[in-house]
């Protein structure tokens, strides 16, 4: 029902009853009848050209031109079969100890490339949590990349290759997860891409802050 429809229901009940005082018709707009005018208010804003709320649609940080195809709850934080993207710190913590890699590590890569959103895809084919390409999914035997599961258990085990090869260090770990392993030994460290460099240290601060904190989000 439009906003129109609603005043002119409105207009010719008046037109069929005496003049009410002020104080009559406060008392009959109730909360909710007052609620339901103010939505149909804003609809009636948006069909006019107003645009709506912003972080309708967001887009993982990690992967530039990834789009967020998940469903979001009231809170407008993504969710997967109910289940907010905090969730997905006791897969983290089991792949942890699966692995041995830092859970925080893999929380602040899986924030980084997806914002925890498990149905990110960007636009160079990355996908699920932690962002994997498809080459690199097959390659871990992952049948769903968008599954939480599979997904943080293949990241988790890349990231591992990562680490085993550059001597456990997280900063060349990260810089290979985004630009690949064969670009940081190509460059002996942190390859001179400004967006490796800048994701490098995102990474670095998630970490450590989540490491501070004592919680994964």
């Amino acid at each position: 029902m439009s906003i129109e429809t609603v005043r002119a229901r409105i207009q010719s009940i008046s037109e069929f009853n005496p003049p009410m005082s002020s104080a009559a018709q406060d008392a009959m707009v109730t909360p909710a009848f007052q609620a339901a005018m103010n939505q149909l208010s804003a609809q009636g804003q948006m069909v006019a050209g107003t645009a709506p709320p912003a972080d309708v649609t967001t887009q993982p940080s990690g992967t530039p031109g990834s789009v967020d195809i998940a469903n979001t709850g009231a809170s407008g934080l993504a969710s997967e079969n109910g289940n907010s993207v905090a969730d997905w710190s006791g897969l983290v913590t089991a792949a942890s100890t699966k692995y041995g890699v830092d859970a925080a590590l893999i929380s602040a890569v899986m924030q980084q490339e997806s914002g925890g959103r498990p149905n990110a895809t960007s636009a160079a084919g990355a996908q699920g949590l932690m962002q994997l390409m498809p080459a690199t999914s097959a390659s871990y035997g992952v049948t769903n990349p968008y599954d939480p599961a599979q997904s943080i258990d293949a990241g988790t085990r890349y990231l591992k290759s990562l680490l085993d090869r550059f001597n456990g260090d997280p900063a060349l770990a990260a810089a290979g997860y985004n630009a690949g392993p064969n670009a940081v030994a190509k460059y002996g460290g942190i390859p001179p891409y400004a967006e490796t460099q800048n994701y490098v240290q995102k990474v670095l601060a998630k970490m450590n802050a989540i490491a501070a904190s004592g919680r994964l989000p």
